[in-house]
């Protein structure tokens, strides 16, 4: 896809003759991040101008599931009687995005964390306060409150569990809900909006400082100059095969999460200007296995062996065989498990082969035979005393299966719709070096004057692990940072 773009090296100011537009932030892209950088922008006094590349605004943003990873001790997680607080929270997030997790930004986004639920809230989104205390991708409730993994060994030996999923108040996807208040809330403080407008360029002065943008609008360039910043926050690069290809491959050939617009172009116009990347290899990926039928059977690879808890957070289950084991993977469940898993936790989900014994089921996976004959075998043994001595599934999910089995496969995906693809789907989280604050860094680790990033065009929190809710969470917690640096910035270039 990135053939078909246009070049990004940075265009110089000297060559603009007249901007087209003139404000003191320029907030390029209108997700998460780029909302939150215009609200806290436009807040502090500055004239704020927000770019769109598409019709309107919410990206990759609004497609989501909308949960925000937040703790440390909210109003929601104390109505439903958990007690929490910032280093709790920090001791699990480090562990489960890491390794390499960037604790200095992690500190700070767990230290803040209540004040961030509350400045959501100021902004007229809604939590329930209830929890749904069961395994999912995704709550079909509006419950607003869950769990990501808390509760899963070895996490819960490491902080004290605490469910830190907050939903906003409606089913399902929620994400929708949460970019049309940030919108609203971005535009009432007095944010304008150009949509259809896909910015191309850096426009840099001779002395090394970002100070506006060359962009394209149905086919016709246009030029917008910032006074005091420009903040990059188009998304990560999933929808660039070229990008996948040089630093992410572990995605090429699977599905993708995005809006289909996450072609790494403000990550390329900054690198052409000198900006410096971190962590350009690491994604969150997603197996379309379902959580409530895993916890109550097996995950195993192609040779019938088990290889995580099943309990655990479902996109750490998912890391863990993409990269690590043999596919296709299976999640084997006998009939009293299946008919155990409530009608909402099913999401279309149905067995593709059913067997009498294991060794009917393993030929017809293509396993070795005898190899899932005794992966239950010994699963079985241990479970009959309440104990998973290989991955430590919680005790309460574990009884012996018996027949008749079966086995569902996630390349069938959710909704059982049979069409088979991978089964996997994921997004970037590597991205532009920044500090705290949304600078963007260069090669010698200083700010690039004038430019900052947030969101997925930026490296935030995140080692070579991945937690649903952190994306939002931090994108919009480090994109109000990079919009107060911003409007605070550079006033001498006025």
């Amino acid at each position: 896809m990135s053939g078909a773009l246009p070049p990004v090296d940075p265009v110089p100011a000297s060559s603009v003759a007249a901007f087209d537009h003139e404000c003191d932030v320029l907030v390029v892209g209108f997700g998460c991040a780029g909302a939150a950088a215009a609200f806290e922008a436009a807040t502090a006094g500055a004239e704020v101008l927000a770019l769109e590349r598409a019709g309107g605004p919410g990206g990759s943003s609004a497609m989501s599931a909308g949960e925000l990873y937040l703790g440390g001790g909210t109003a929601v997680q104390r109505a439903c009687g958990f007690d929490d607080d910032p280093d709790d929270m920090f001791a699990y997030l480090a562990a489960a995005l890491g390794p390499h997790a960037d604790e200095q930004k992690l500190r700070l986004y767990c230290d803040g964390s209540v004040e961030h639920f509350e400045w959501f809230r100021d902004r007229g989104l809604t939590f329930n306060e209830s929890l749904y205390d069961a395994p999912s991708w995704m709550p079909p409730t509006t419950d607003g409150l869950m769990w990501l993994g808390e509760n899963a060994w070895p996490y819960n030996t490491l902080a004290r569990p605490a469910p830190r999923g907050h939903r906003p108040a409606t089913e399902s996807f929620g994400g929708w809900l949460l970019m049309q208040r940030l919108v609203e809330a971005a535009e009432a403080a007095g944010t304008a909006r150009h949509t259809d407008t896909r910015a191309t360029n850096l426009v840099m002065d001779g002395d090394g400082r970002a100070v506006g943008v060359v962009a394209q609008r149905y086919g016709t360039p246009v030029t917008y100059r910032a006074r005091t910043g420009v903040v990059l926050t188009t998304g990560g690069f999933v929808d660039n095969e070229e990008m996948l290809a040089d630093h992410a491959p572990v995605l090429l050939g699977h599905g993708k999460v995005s809006d289909g617009l996450d072609d790494g172009g403000g990550i390329r116009m900054a690198a052409a200007a000198g900006a410096a990347t971190r962590r350009m290899s690491v994604v969150q990926i997603a197996l379309t296995a379902l959580p409530a039928m895993l916890v109550r059977g097996l995950l195993v690879n192609a040779l019938g062996r088990r290889f995580v808890n099943e309990d655990v957070y479902p996109g750490l289950f998912s890391a863990a065989a993409v990269r690590h084991q043999p596919g296709p993977y299976w999640a084997i469940i006998d009939e009293e498990g299946y008919e155990s898993i409530p009608a909402q936790d099913l999401w279309g989900v149905r067995p593709r082969y059913v067997a009498e014994t294991l060794a009917e089921l393993e030929e017809s996976l293509g396993m070795p035979a005898g190899a899932l004959e005794d992966t239950v075998a010994a699963y079985n043994h241990h479970a009959e005393r309440g104990e998973d001595p290989y991955f430590h599934k919680a005790a309460k999910w574990l009884r012996p299966l018996k027949p008749p089995f079966a086995a569902a496969d996630p390349r069938a995906g959710f909704g059982g719709n049979d069409q088979e693809g991978t089964g996997v789907a994921g997004f970037t989280l590597g991205g532009l070096h920044t500090t705290a604050d949304g600078a963007v860094l260069n090669h010698s680790g200083r700010p690039i004057p004038g430019l900052y990033a947030a969101g997925r065009t930026a490296a935030g929190i995140h080692g070579e692990g991945y937690v649903s809710g952190t994306s939002l969470g931090e994108g919009t917690f480090f994109g109000r940072r990079a919009g107060r640096a911003a409007a605070g910035d550079g006033k001498a270039a006025g």
